[in-house]
């Protein structure tokens, strides 16, 4: 029998340090994120999320189960996809993607694509891993109707503990890592 305190998967990360550890995660830790996820972005099974982050990084994890949990659609990328914006934006529209995530420097990237603006499926486009810039959340907000989150947390805590959404109203001055 599985009990909430054992363990669910492991990952490595070097964090702040630089020099690689594993990371633990509990099946209370994981089963807790996956479900603030969808108390709060409400996945349907009319959604897909795009997953194409390499499964040695953490958000792979609620990429993968999040979907397969909610009964949404689950859009495997083709393998390298993440390194090629052109792909993923053929991906997005192809498969009617609704969600997405992105370090931002790769959501810079994507944003530079000659057909970015056709994913007007995308719907809520999360972003963490590295500090979100002002100018980047304007120019998302520019080029694409979805919503934009800022997330912020340690592999150890089960991928992220703060979140902000970030405002359309005004040019942005600051990108918060948000609440708990």
């Amino acid at each position: 029998s599985i009990r909430p305190d054992d363990p669910a998967y492991m990952i490595y990360t070097s964090g702040s340090t630089g020099r690689p550890k594993v990371a633990i995660n509990t099946h209370r830790g994981i089963v807790n994120r996956l479900r603030w996820m969808q108390a709060f972005y409400q996945l349907t099974p009319a959604d897909a999320v795009l997953q194409k982050t390499p499964f040695s990084f953490d958000v792979s994890v609620w990429e993968f189960f999040w979907p397969l949990g909610e009964g949404a659609r689950l859009v495997v990328a083709a393998p390298d996809s993440h390194r090629d914006p052109d792909a993923l934006v053929a991906a997005v529209t192809t498969h009617q993607v609704t969600v997405l995530h992105f370090v931002p420097s790769m959501l810079r990237v994507f944003l530079r694509a000659r057909h970015v603006a056709t994913c007007t499926s995308v719907r809520e486009i999360i972003c963490s891993g590295e500090a979100l810039a002002p100018d980047l959340v304007d120019a998302c907000h520019r080029v694409l109707p979805a919503t934009l989150r800022n997330l912020y947390g340690p592999t150890e805590a089960a991928v992220d503990v703060t979140h902000w959404t970030c405002p359309r109203e005004a040019p942005t001055t600051r990108v918060p890592i948000g609440y708990a």
